[in-house]
């Protein structure tokens, strides 16, 4: 029985990973704000998990860290205000997790941490884990919270996981879309070229768990799909498989007065390959977008 600090565990992607960790035998001590809500929440799962409410009150040295700590990247405008937000709830996390760390004086064997495909900024070319960072203020983000996970881990093995869109029911990204293109609402954005680098959300818990496993050498990791799309084929893919048509464009001049600087979000990407991953021998469930929403929506 593993004991795993987790952080982000509330989350989208922790609502699949928690219950993870409980079939494995694992002990996840999981930070939220609100451990009741939480415990709500996981209600099916929750006496196997001990939940605290700041880094603080974790007291027993883990054996591995999940960190995913994060606000959500696309939930608001991006004033400046909410760039602290953003930097505070990733950085400011992984750099309270170190404090502690070494206020108990503890070593934990594996670090698993969140990181984005954003940390490559907008291309139009191929993109592998080779590759540098941007210098826009996604890329930024991602590059400074990778090199707190960096100090975090200095003993420890540490795997960067730079995850795409996640593709999961009910919530998500799927969620917020599922309603408007079930009307008939639905459409490419803008020109519709910009690439989507995603992952259906349990092959993400998967890779989590090879990592956590060490079932391939500690490094950075790009956790997508080996097969992005554009936004145009995701828009007809995710319309053919609801049944309903797909003709709307939404504008992007109109988004960008609306959104301002986290409109690049929507109307630039990244084709984001998971070279090291597949090099080292993991395997996805669903290696295409066809597959995912199949297994999804059926």
């Amino acid at each position: 029985m593993a004991v795993i600090w987790v952080t982000g565990g509330t989350g989208f992607v922790g609502d699949a990973l928690l219950p993870a960790l409980v079939a494995r035998g694992d002990q996840p001590i999981c930070l939220t704000r609100h451990p009741a809500r939480a415990r709500a929440r996981h209600a099916e799962f929750a006496q196997q998990i001990q939940y605290v409410d700041r880094v603080e009150a974790f007291e027993q040295c883990p054996d591995a860290i999940i960190n995913l700590s994060g606000e959500g990247i696309a939930d608001q405008r991006w004033t400046d205000r909410r760039k602290r937000q953003l930097r505070a709830s990733r950085i400011g996390v992984t750099l309270a997790l170190k404090s502690r760390l070494d206020a108990l004086g503890c070593t934990p064997n594996t670090i698993v941490t969140g990181s984005a495909v954003g940390f490559y900024g907008p291309s139009e070319r191929p993109l592998t884990e080779a590759d540098p960072s941007a210098h826009d203020f996604a890329a930024r983000l991602c590059a400074d919270w990778e090199a707190a996970a960096a100090a975090l881990a200095t003993d420890s093995a540490l795997y960067t996981l730079r995850i795409g869109v996640v593709m999961g029911l009910p919530g998500g990204f799927l969620g917020r879309l599922q309603r408007p293109f079930s009307l008939g609402l639905g459409g490419r954005l803008g020109h519709g070229r910009q690439r989507l680098s995603w992952i259906h959300r349990d092959d993400l818990v998967a890779l989590i768990l090879w990592c956590l496993d060490g079932q391939g050498a500690p490094g950075v990791y790009n956790a997508t799909a080996p097969t992005p799309v554009s936004n145009a084929e995701f828009t007809k893919a995710f319309g053919a498989a609801l049944h309903r048509p797909t003709w709307m464009t939404v504008p992007e001049t109109p988004m960008r007065w609306v959104l301002g600087e986290l409109a690049d979000l929507l109307f630039l990407g990244q084709a984001v390959y998971p070279a090291a991953a597949q090099a080292a021998g993991f395997e996805f469930r669903y290696p295409t977008l066809d597959a995912a929403l199949a297994q999804l929506l059926r």
